[in-house]
């Protein structure tokens, strides 16, 4: 099936989440880890490509993303969406703005939009500045994130310094007179060599208002929730075929493990209320530098996998940078990410068949850790967050990948008991 809209994302957890709601249409979604060995083959509509590329060197970055470009336009895709975070995770020299301009050189596209807008997860966009629920973005828990600390809301200031081009803004009260507003105003724009524009948007009728401007843009960037009215235009242009119901698995077997290496504020308060009720071991990066994960696979072997142990490296922002000046940043991270993917793998071989992963750069760890390549996406926990299905050491499994900041408090008991595991 020839492909028809060709998604890039930055990393694990925001493919699942792209895919997730690209999957909300009914049509065929495929999502692929990593960069596909070999031409296209057993193609969707749309197919997502899911990079760990977020906090990765800028030149790294480009060039996996132009290798999923390559392979993406090799599957028929014409239209490419670049997905990255909702709270516009960046470092000053980051990767948003150079994977951007990468694929607008190679598709040949002269303007492309940045909207991480996702109202339905409290992301929001006014007068080009980012606010988590009621918080600008810099005055939000963000600002503490241990790789990518958001010390500025302003998406225009953030972006300027990762491209060559000029950036702009379409604000709010222009996206709120229609999508010929914003049409013309991005034909403004481009006509004085504006080909980086931020758009503002606070509620799901602004996104829509925005995809519709935007459908024939060959190059459409920002978060997930831009990309939901996509399905429904490309079907009402005559490009889509027929709609293919969410997958569903019933034989995946009850065994369970929550894993989390995200620091967030959300997920800080979801593992202290799933620890309440569950067995927890809590995972030190000093420890796990000095000797390794052996005391943590010794507690995970005494434990009743039917009960859905939790492993978590998830701390106070005080705690997690104690660590990283003991160790280093990048240092930190590894032994955390290494020590998780280590213990998903001894999961999986002692029975395990789902797992609930919290973290972006835990998921890409796990997911690699267990050689998946391929997502088929399943129905939503929560807003952006599916269960996908794949195989693993010749096993069918479940993942759940999460984004830090999503879901509610309850989220990783609602996650297993939506699949029947709790």
């Amino acid at each position: 099936m020839t492909t028809v809209l060709g998604c890039i994302a930055d990393d694990f957890t925001g493919a699942t989440d792209l895919a997730g709601l690209l999957a909300r249409s009914g049509f065929p979604v495929r999502l692929r880890i990593g960069v596909p060995d070999g031409p296209p083959k057993d193609t969707a509509p749309f197919e997502v490509i899911a990079l760990k590329i977020r906090t990765a060197p800028v030149a790294e970055a480009v060039d996996e993303a132009r290798q999923a470009l390559d392979w993406l336009r090799e599957a028929g895709a014409e239209q490419f969406f670049w997905k990255y975070c909702s709270t516009f995770d960046s470092r000053p020299v980051g990767n948003i703005g150079p994977v951007a301009e990468a694929i607008m050189e190679a598709v040949g596209a002269r303007q492309t939009i940045y909207c991480p807008a996702f109202p339905e997860n409290g992301r929001t966009i006014f007068m080009g500045h980012l606010f988590v629920d009621r918080q600008p973005l810099d005055e939000s828990p963000m600002k503490d994130h241990p790789l990518t600390p958001m010390r500025d809301s302003s998406l225009l200031r953030l972006l300027a310094p990762q491209v060559q081009g000029e950036v702009g803004l379409v604000d709010r009260f222009t996206v709120a007179r229609g999508a010929r507003a914003v049409r013309a105003a991005l034909d403004d724009l481009a006509g004085k060599g504006v080909a980086h524009v931020i758009a503002d948007a606070v509620a799901d009728e602004d996104l829509r208002v925005i995809a519709v401007a935007c459908r024939d843009m060959r190059v459409i960037t920002g978060g997930s929730a831009v990309a939901m009215p996509l399905p429904e235009l490309l079907r009402a242009s005559g490009k889509l075929g027929a709609r293919a119901e969410v997958a569903e698995r019933d034989d995946i077997g009850a065994p369970a493990i929550v894993l989390s290496g995200s620091c967030s504020a959300m997920t800080r308060a979801q593992v202290a209320a799933y620890a309440a009720t569950a067995p927890s071991y809590r995972l030190d990066p000093v420890a796990l530098g000095e000797n390794g994960a052996g005391e943590a696979l010794d507690w995970l072997s005494q434990q009743a996998l039917d009960a859905a142990p939790l492993i978590y490296a998830t701390a106070e922002p005080e705690a997690v940078k104690a660590a990283q000046d003991k160790l280093g940043v990048g240092m930190a991270g590894a032994v955390v990410e290494a020590a998780l993917a280590e213990l998903a793998v001894a999961a999986r071989d002692r029975g395990t068949r789902r797992f609930v992963v919290a973290g972006g750069e835990t998921s890409g760890a796990v997911t690699q850790a267990l050689g998946v390549t391929r997502l088929d996406i399943g129905q939503e926990i929560a807003p952006g967050v599916p269960w996908t299905f794949c195989e693993s050491g010749g096993h069918p499994i479940a993942l759940a990948l999460k984004s830090g900041n999503f879901g509610r408090e309850t989220f990783l008991a609602d996650a297993l008991a939506t699949l029947g595991a709790a």
